[in-house]
């Protein structure tokens, strides 16, 4: 019996979801695995967590739901935790396989994890295969190659928009065939060693894990509200559920997918009609699928304080109670505190929010870009290593930006997106 491991990881859906589909298809079985990689649970070079409370909350609701809806097809998620390069391969031991899928990596870490994995399965004589499921375009399909990717994104999209087309979704399958799996034991919050926080109820959205919420948002967002239709004009909003999509902590764990958000948003053009907002999502995911282009062309450029520019002319400074005051919303700029307090206790901010405290972090606190990444790798609840750290470069100037310094004016911004200071009273406890 042809028996194949499916390595889930960023990738926690039925639903458009390739790597399972054509492991259901080459087998006779699956076994379903998540590793929780125990460097995930570390702390990183900036001395942040590498993931928080907030997302790990989340990443354990995702998985419970995925474990849930494998069940209900005959099948069920195996849970284990350690070095995947060492967990992978007791599994393939156990169950004795040959054959193990994945999703593919494109950032640095991610790649050098997947590596050797790779090597531990290939002394085991066991092959391994990944797939490209995290993006609308798949890369296959560019007008271009990795390497000759423009480094300015309105390039990048033209082309690709004019050239290039966007595959189908996957079904998700009917019936899945694997040996009897146990009830799954999933570890708590303590043992990740971290504590479970909850939202606070002020939060503009309160998040919940996993592909069957997912779908419930998008539902909500296209066809029960037609919220769509108004993206464009309200995308800049700092309150409430639907002034933006919020389907951004759903993609990162890819609980959902830009294909299928495309296919449901095609259907919804059908039945509302097109316009500039429907058009405006689009946009957002293919901005979305150039940083992740951009992480595989750079590689670990990205993660570096000169960036794919190699900007040396930053002066930064290294000042600790700034970082702090920032961290804590204790800076003194209420627009910068009320963004940053928002972050602090829902795990979310946003995009208007984010833009601006990180210029104030660059620009005015004139401190390392990368402290701004990483305490947001800790403390969102959608981090995606190749957006987070895509559009903090961005900002830093030693990104994709082709302005070589882009400055926000936070008393203009505040005054233009929180006239009658709303979203500060909210969130400062002023009335």
């Amino acid at each position: 019996m042809r028996t194949i491991v499916v390595w889930f990881k960023t990738d926690l859906r039925l639903l458009d979801n390739e790597t399972l589909v054509k492991a259901i298809a080459q087998s006779d079985a699956i076994i379903p695995v998540y590793c929780f990689d125990e460097s995930h649970f570390t702390k990183s070079e900036f001395e942040f967590q590498k993931t928080g409370n907030f997302r790990a909350q989340f990443l354990l609701e995702s998985l419970i739901d995925l474990d849930n809806n494998l069940r209900e097809l005959g099948s069920g998620l195996v849970i284990v935790k350690g070095k995947p390069e060492v967990e992978i391969p007791k599994i393939v031991s156990q169950y004795k396989v040959n054959k193990v899928v994945a999703k593919r990596e494109v950032a640095f870490e991610e790649r050098q994890t997947e590596s050797k994995v790779q090597e531990a399965l290939f002394k085991l004589k066991c092959e391994f295969q990944t797939f490209s499921t995290s993006t609308l375009y798949h890369a296959e399909d560019l007008p271009f190659s990795i390497k000759d990717i423009p480094d300015v994104f309105t390039n990048f999209r033209k082309k690709t928009e004019k050239d290039a087309i966007i595959r189908t979704s996957f079904e998700s399958p009917i019936q899945i065939k694997s040996p009897s799996i146990e009830p799954t034991i999933f570890p708590t919050m303590e043992e990740l060693g971290l504590n479970f926080q909850q939202i606070d109820p002020r939060a503009a959205i309160l998040f919940k894990g996993g592909e069957s919420k997912a779908i419930e948002r998008l539902n909500h967002y296209f066809f029960e509200t037609n919220c769509i239709s108004n993206y464009k004009e309200t995308r800049n909003g700092l309150i409430g559920e639907d002034y933006s999509s919020k389907f951004s902590a759903w993609l990162a764990l890819g609980c959902i997918s830009p294909r299928y958000i495309y296919q449901e948003l095609k259907k919804y053009e059908t039945e509302f009609g097109a316009n500039d907002s429907t058009y405006w999502l689009v946009f957002e995911l293919l901005w979305r699928d150039y940083f992740r282009f951009m992480m595989k062309k750079h590689q670990s450029k990205f993660f570096q304080s000169a960036g794919i520019k190699n900007n040396n002319t930053r002066k930064v400074n290294y000042d600790s109670q700034n970082l702090k005051d920032w961290i804590e919303g204790t800076t003194g700029i209420d627009f910068v505190d009320a963004n940053m307090i928002e972050l602090k206790l829902t795990g979310f901010m946003s995009n208007r929010g984010r833009q601006n405290v990180a210029s104030y972090l660059c620009n005015d606190l004139k401190l390392d870009w990368r402290l701004g990444a990483a305490y947001f790798e800790q403390q969102l609840i959608d981090y995606d290593v190749c957006s987070n750290w895509g559009n903090w470069a961005y900002l830093a100037a030693v990104g994709n930006d082709p302005r070589d310094n882009r400055y926000f004016n936070i008393e203009k911004q505040s005054q233009t997106y929180d006239k009658n200071k709303e979203y500060r009273n909210l969130w400062l406890n002023k009335s």
